[in-house]
């Protein structure tokens, strides 16, 4: 089926963690260069990503520094400054070219109405706190093409899921019949790509600045 709808993921796809992992780096009291190499060793040998706060500060309270960080406000929220520069270009250049564009992340309560306040050109927003499901449970992709039903239905075959991780985003989409684009960038997308599993992405993607023409290519050939 010809793809008719693009899903975007939003950590490392739309938006730049970079001031995320700053902030943590910061509160443990750690250099910020020290924290994103550790983290970088941690994903390029496949475990989970909280091992750095052991790594780096055996014994760190993580609860209670979360926590902290939520009382005093200098938790993360996701800001407008935080996106990447060729995050709106490309959904505005999708949605012009006739594409339903949507986001669809793991994200907080506090991220769905953040991403509204962007003015980004998007059809539909959705976290994974609104639909009640983390990827990379199917059900998460499941739910967010429920949510478009009231504008239009979409056979996941007809849908592209592009993001930065192979076990959150290209391996679970791909398993709920999905097309996907791997995003080489952030932490995970440098070191995922490098990953054999990355052969299973339907695309791999330097940036997104390129996309809309690769999809408008496409429809042209097919």
């Amino acid at each position: 089926m010809p793809i008719r709808a693009i899903f975007f993921d939003v950590g490392e796809t739309l938006i730049d963690e970079t001031r995320l992992l700053h902030g943590w780096a910061d509160t443990m009291g750690v250099d910020r260069a020290e924290f994103l190499a550790v983290l970088d060793d941690i994903i390029a040998k496949g475990e989970n990503y909280r091992l750095i706060f052991e790594r780096l500060r055996p014994g760190f309270d993580v609860r209670a520094a979360a926590a902290e960080r939520k009382r005093s406000g200098t938790d993360f929220r996701i800001e407008a400054r935080d996106l990447y520069a060729d995050a709106r270009p490309c959904l505005s250049e999708l949605t012009q070219d006739g594409w339903f564009v949507g986001i669809a992340g793991n994200q907080p309560p506090t991220a769905k109405a953040a991403l509204e306040s962007f003015g980004l050109e998007a059809r539909l927003i959705t976290t994974s706190a609104e639909l009640g499901v983390d990827k990379p449970s199917l059900d998460f992709y499941r739910e967010t093409l429920a949510k478009t039903s009231t504008m239009s239905e979409f056979d996941p075959a007809e849908v592209l899921y592009v993001g930065d991780r192979l076990d959150n985003d290209v391996i679970p989409a791909r398993n709920f019949g999905m097309k996907t684009a791997l995003l080489e960038r952030g932490p995970w997308g440098r070191n995922h790509v490098r990953w054999p599993d990355a052969a299973l992405a339907d695309f791999i993607l330097k940036d997104l600045a390129g996309l809309p023409a690769l999809l408008r290519g496409m429809k042209a050939q097919s």
